[in-house]
Formats: structure tokens, sequence, C-alpha cells
């Protein structure tokens, strides 16, 4: 397929073919949903606990005595069914919440995601930033001229660019990654993705 590249004033300076394989698949959703759980399982830290009845304060004797009372016997006031007691068969921590995906299927998911980007007219391909200094006034002009400057922007370089990060940081709704630390959740999550040509490029090599 083809598309154009802008210029961050955002004038098409040429065109290029993208490789129908990464850009111009039929979305697999099952692929989709499954590396999307798998990546936000992976967040999840597995820390929660809950303390049991060796572990709350108090209760150290028997609350009265085992026979006469004609009240059930109770050996301890942080019994799991007392109000301030420990909770039985509770969460405890160190949990793995992890689900495995195979290479395979976290490539074909990103290929998907890139895919609809790319169908929905949500793709822009940008030759190259070419800021001399970090400068969120001229991130804002560069996503006015390429009309992103309304939508949740994924800004995608070949590498780790400073002056791109950190002219983009602190503008609401852009995030920028370079293409190794691409991830579907991100994909999903914005409305525009903004490629560097060199990029795509990369993206290609990886994902073809």
């Amino acid at each position: 397929m083809k598309a154009k590249v802008l210029d961050i004033k955002g004038t098409s300076v040429k065109d290029i073919t993208l490789n129908d394989n990464v850009w111009s698949i039929e979305p697999h959703n099952q692929a989709l949903y499954d590396t999307l759980i798998s990546q936000q399982a992976a967040l999840r830290q597995g820390t929660r606990k809950t303390k049991t009845r060796a572990e709350v304060s108090g209760g150290g004797r028997k609350p009265w005595r085992q026979k006469g009372t004609g009240r059930a016997r109770q050996g301890s006031i942080r019994a799991p069914q007392w109000r301030g007691g420990g909770i039985a068969f509770g969460p405890t921590p160190n949990i793995n919440y992890k689900k495995a995906v195979n290479k395979k299927i976290r490539r074909l998911a990103i290929r998907s995601a890139l895919s609809i980007k790319a169908k929905e007219n949500n793709l822009i391909i940008l030759d190259k930033f070419s800021f001399e200094k970090p400068s969120t006034k001229e991130m804002i002009e560069v996503m006015k001229n390429l009309k992103t400057d309304s939508e949740k922007t994924l800004i995608v370089t070949k590498e780790h660019e400073d002056f791109v990060v950190r002219s983009a940081g602190n503008i609401q709704g852009v995030k920028t990654l370079d293409f190794q630390k691409m991830n579907l959740f991100d994909l999903l999550n914005a409305t525009k993705l903004l490629v560097t040509v060199d990029a795509v490029s990369k993206i290609e090599e990886v994902y073809a």
C-alpha cells in the first residue's frame, strides 16, 4: 500500500510503499485479545495480602471458659469468625499473574493493531523531527500541522530521541516510544499513530 510522508509543517514530501504484511493484514481479534490480556496481567504486582489469625493483634487468651457458659467454645477473639479477626484463606503475596503468549501471536497482534491504524486513516508518517533543542511549543505546533493536536497520539521513533521525548513530555495525550518499546496497549489506546520514516523501516524489518 502507498502512504504519504509529511514534514513537520504537514506538507507531503514523498510517497512510500508500505509492506502489506505489516500494515494491511486482516486484524486477528483473538491475537489482539490474548496479547492485551497478557500485557495487562504482567503489570499486576501480586503483592496483595490479608492477615491471618496469627498476624492480627490481640486474642492472647480465651474470651470465656470452655464449659458452663451456654455459649459456643472459643479459643481466641481473633479467630476468622470474629470481627477484627484474621482472614481465612485470604490472598497471599508473590502471586504470578503472567499469562504466556508466544512470540508469533504477539507479533500478529502488533501487525493487527498497525493495520487497524492504517485502515482507519489514523496512521501519519513523518520524515523527521528537526528540533534543535527540546521545545514543547514547537511540538504543539507540529501536532497542529499534522492535525493530531486534539487526539491521543502515540509517537514512534527509530531510537530514543531525547529532544522529541522532552518536547512531548508535557503535552497531555501524547506519548513517545522508540520502535523497540512499541506495545499493543499503547497502540490501541492512542487514536493517532505518528511514525517516523526511519521507524517504519525498522518496524517492517522486525514484523514483516
